[in-house]
């Protein structure tokens, strides 16, 4: 029987809602300014292609609570989860000062070269930095008009549900901001940057996602609350994976450079368990270095840190696991393989 992973139709109508909005808003923008359409192109570029994963939890979350999985509404809800994770995207790129996304230069880089190209007046990279905080507050503009498009659900599922989304643009903006001042401080954390995780990937990466979704099909607390015991170590272990991919994993497969979060300076569980083990002194020396991110990944490598941060993420699945079993049999067979495709993966 088919699960949200594979569900081909579910992935072709999140795809058509998402191109539907970019046209309203092409002919909307196009009319107040022709460079406008410019701006609409970008954001509808930067989501497309994306792996639809909290659009997918969305509609495991909906499945779960009952829903129909031939219901048309459910798509048009999720859809709204990849403009959120574009406008983060978009945004966390600029303050990391990233370069590429998914294989492609990133939004501000873009922007900065196309100035550069054309021979506008100004500065280029003033230019593709204020494009793009102007891009990613657009995307989640298109969020929001995204999820307001599920009229026909009854008024109290759909009540229920958008408060679980304006939890989820709040959180993630928490933890951006938690992640920030991460960057300012001397020492480095465990405990601190396993917060970051939770709110800066896993609550609106899964915990909310799902009850958005279950919410819709109108699930009980005692299901919301289940589904939350299962989100919250499978969004940490989501993350680590993310840090684990971002300083050892293949820069083709993932799209950005190899070490991006060392040369970033980020304080992420993986160089926080390198400090525990060596102390911060070293770390720190090589952290947010260009000419340090090969020494610094192989010094975490030797001192075991990557080891324990695999056994993080196994203990997080196995915690996922058992409260998955809780939910029952039908809830283990929809979310199962997109637990898996969350932690193991190698984008």
């Amino acid at each position: 029987m088919t699960t949200p992973l594979d569900d081909s139709t579910f992935r072709e109508r999140v795809e058509h809602e998402l191109r539907a909005v970019a046209a309203a808003q092409r002919i909307r923008l196009g009319d107040i300014a022709a460079p406008l359409v410019e701006l609409v192109d970008a954001a509808s570029g930067f989501v497309a292609g994306g792996k639809l994963l909290r659009p997918l939890f969305c509609f495991a979350g909906w499945q779960v609570a009952g829903g129909d999985r031939d219901d048309p509404r459910i798509a048009r809800a999720a859809a709204a989860f990849e403009w959120l994770q574009g406008s983060a995207l978009v945004h966390d790129d600029l303050m990391d000062g990233s370069d590429t996304r998914r294989g492609r230069p990133s939004v501000h880089r873009a922007f900065e070269a196309q100035h550069r190209d054309e021979e506008r007046a100004g500065d280029a990279a003033a230019f593709g930095s204020q494009t793009a905080i102007l891009l990613g507050d657009l995307l989640l503009s298109w969020a929001d008009e995204q999820i307001r498009r599920v009229p026909e659900a009854p008024d109290w599922r759909l009540t229920n549900a958008l408060r679980f989304w304006d939890l989820a643009k709040t959180e993630v903006i928490a933890g951006q901001f938690l992640d920030v001042l991460a960057q300012t401080k001397r020492e480095l954390s465990v405990e601190d940057a396993m917060r970051v995780v939770r709110f800066k990937a896993a609550t609106y990466t899964i915990e909310r996602p799902l009850h958005v979704g279950a919410a819709l099909a109108g699930g009980d607390d005692a299901l919301l609350d289940g589904l939350t015991r299962l989100a919250v170590p499978l969004g940490e272990a989501f993350q680590l994976r993310d840090d684990v991919l971002g300083v050892f994993g293949d820069s083709v497969a993932t799209g950005k450079p190899t070490g991006d979060d060392l040369r970033e300076g980020k304080r992420t569980v993986l160089v926080a368990r390198a400090a525990e083990r060596l102390g911060p002194d070293r770390i720190l020396s090589l952290l947010g270095r260009d000419d340090g991110v090969e020494e610094l990944a192989a010094v975490i490598e030797s001192s075991g840190a990557r080891a324990d941060v695999e056994a993080d993420i196994s203990r997080l699945e196995d915690d996922a696991d058992e409260a998955l079993e809780t939910l029952g049999e039908e809830a283990v067979r929809i979310l199962t393989p997109l637990a898996r495709a969350a932690t193991r993966r190698d984008r």
